[in-house]
């Protein structure tokens, strides 16, 4: 899990091939492993308050993604100009390639995790890809933590809190807001570096909480709270626990709001 994320530009790099329009394209291979974690980031600049919900300043475009697994493996997407920089945001093509990819993975038995991928990374690369059916088979089958914990407890957890309170030193290189203005700026290679990053702390978050069986967080107070994580569900079966007791809330967040994008798409 500490593998480092390749250079954009390496002094020598072989020619890829480039198949012709006649010629199929190569099967995606399924990468030998038990976990796969993902993640996005957008393009869009903007500024939101703490704890604002975002989607008013959507629909989002995304600058790059990335996977990467428990073996150490990691796998970027992103779009390249004319000099081969990077730049500007996904195509569908390439949208819709990492959906494939994810369902391929998925299909082969490895379990693909995302920390908020059911309501936002997923949403977003459906939108990208123009395939919202595509990117709910891939929902449904999502191992996806934080949205069980919130149809076990009713409120949301931030990645960086979990994983301090699991125990985990790997910390994140920058705050997702900043990362479209640094890929804006130019500089690609540590967004890059971001993205991988948020994926491999993420799979390790999901490890301990396999092994340990439960959830642990830094709260708001500098204390540590925990929630017992027997198992760990895919989106699909988080969906039918019973919903939790949120009468102490003034505003409780309902569970709707993380899969509602789902409900045209298929049978839950």
């Amino acid at each position: 899990m500490n593998a480092k994320t390749p250079s954009l530009f390496p002094d020598q790099e072989p020619a890829a091939h480039k198949p012709s329009a006649s010629e199929p394209a190569a099967p995606l291979a399924a990468p030998r492993c038990r976990w796969m974690a993902f993640d996005i980031e957008i393009e869009n600049v903007f500024e939101s308050a703490p704890g604002e919900d975002i989607d008013k300043y959507g629909p989002f475009d995304i600058s790059v993604a990335a996977m990467a697994t428990d073996t150490g493996e990691v796998k970027h997407w992103f779009e390249k100009d004319a000099t081969g920089q990077p730049g500007g945001h996904l195509s569908p093509i390439k949208a819709r390639e990492m959906l494939e990819y994810l369902r391929a993975a998925q299909r082969a038995g490895v379990r693909v995790c995302a920390w908020n991928g059911l309501s936002f990374d997923l949403r977003w690369l459906g939108h990208a890809a123009g395939d919202f059916a595509l990117a709910g088979e891939v929902a449904l089958e999502l191992y996806a933590p934080m949205f069980q914990f919130v149809a076990q407890r009713g409120f949301p957890v931030a990645l960086a809190n979990v994983a301090e309170g699991l125990g985990i030193e790997m910390k994140k290189l920058m705050h997702g807001a900043d990362a479209p203005k640094r890929w804006a700026a130019g500089e690609h290679q540590l967004v890059l570096d971001y993205v991988a990053g948020d994926c491999r702390i993420t799979a390790l978050v999901v490890e301990r909480i396999e092994k340990q069986r439960e959830i642990r967080w830094r709260t708001k107070k500098g204390t540590v709270s925990s929630e017992p994580m027997r198992t760990l569900l895919t989106v699909r079966e988080a969906m039918k626990l019973p919903l939790p007791d949120t009468s102490w809330m003034s505003e409780p967040l309902k569970r709707e709001k993380f899969h509602a994008w789902l409900k045209p798409l298929a049978p839950l």
